[in-house]
């Protein structure tokens, strides 16, 4: 619904887009309920556990290839990755992984402000959940280094 943001204003999206809120998802809230009873099933510990493995793993991966960027490095967060090179576009990046099968979404994240503020154009951003295992980190590093060869 919004168009662009700035720290002085806001611009909406044209019509209809500006109001997209729309009838409830009534759906996802039953879907969520299943979702946490799966959690409380599986368990909590063990759900943090995978994936701050998966995280240490990731950024080791990630960080061994020359000239990336990592965006927010600190101890405890979400298992989410951005990163970004300084030479290449996070669209062109993200379309190839794209391409490759390799999930991922690029932008500026709802930051447009803060990324202004720093000139980034915009990261590539990775998310790691229950789901997700070492090879899919393993498929997004490789994803990467061979996107590099093909941009460079």
């Amino acid at each position: 619904m919004i168009s662009t943001v700035t720290m002085a204003q806001s611009t909406y999206a044209g019509l209809p887009f500006k109001f997209e809120a729309g009838t409830p998802n009534i759906e996802a809230v039953v879907g969520w309920g299943a979702a946490l009873d799966w959690m409380n099933t599986v368990g909590m510990d063990a759900l943090m556990a995978h994936e701050s493995d998966l995280m240490t793993y990731g950024t080791e991966r990630l960080t061994a290839i020359d000239g990336l960027v990592l965006f927010g490095t600190a101890p405890e967060k979400s298992a989410v990755l951005s990163f970004g090179f300084a030479d290449l576009h996070p669209y062109d990046l993200g379309t190839l992984l794209d391409q490759q099968g390799i999930a991922v979404r690029t932008g500026q994240h709802c930051t447009q402000p803060i990324m202004d503020y720093f000139n980034i154009p915009g990261t590539v951003r990775a998310s790691f959940a229950a789901y997700s295992s070492r090879e899919d980190v393993d498929r997004l590093a490789d994803g990467v280094e061979r996107s590099l060869r093909m941009l460079r």
